[in-house]
């Protein structure tokens, strides 16, 4: 992965965070895909492979959750962040199962984004 940049997903439904997160991403070098729901994230998932993940929880339709464990099935070396802002927020088993970790759920509105940039390279473990 050294040479090549590493690819984000990006699915949240508030368009503003989505376009945020791109924005700020591609200037700390990744390639990022967004989408706005959890149907759509799994379309996307059809013609790119991603290093990383970045979901929102509450997304209409399906769930961040689903969307995770249904994109886990389709790429299982898929990592994710959770970018969510339910406060009160519980990592249920079946995502814990996959290897998501109480570390990897950001709660909005983060104060510094630079945290999830941290977040995807430990989840990939690659150095900065």
């Amino acid at each position: 992965m050294s040479n090549e940049p590493i690819v984000i997903l990006v699915v949240d439904d508030e368009e503003m965070v989505r376009e945020n997160l791109e924005a700020y991403l591609e200037d700390e070098g990744f390639v990022v895909h967004t989408a706005g729901s959890g149907e759509e994230g799994l379309e996307v998932l059809a013609g790119v492979s991603p290093h990383a993940g970045i979901i929102d929880m509450r997304l209409p339709g399906m769930s961040g959750n689903d969307f995770i464990v249904k994109a886990h099935e389709r790429r299982p070396g898929l990592k994710y962040l959770i970018h969510t802002g339910s406060t009160n927020y519980k990592l249920p088993l079946e995502l814990m199962n996959i290897g998501i970790s109480r570390d990897d759920v950001y709660i909005k509105p983060l104060q510094n984004m630079d945290d999830l940039v941290e977040g995807i390279f430990r989840i990939l473990k690659l150095e900065r």
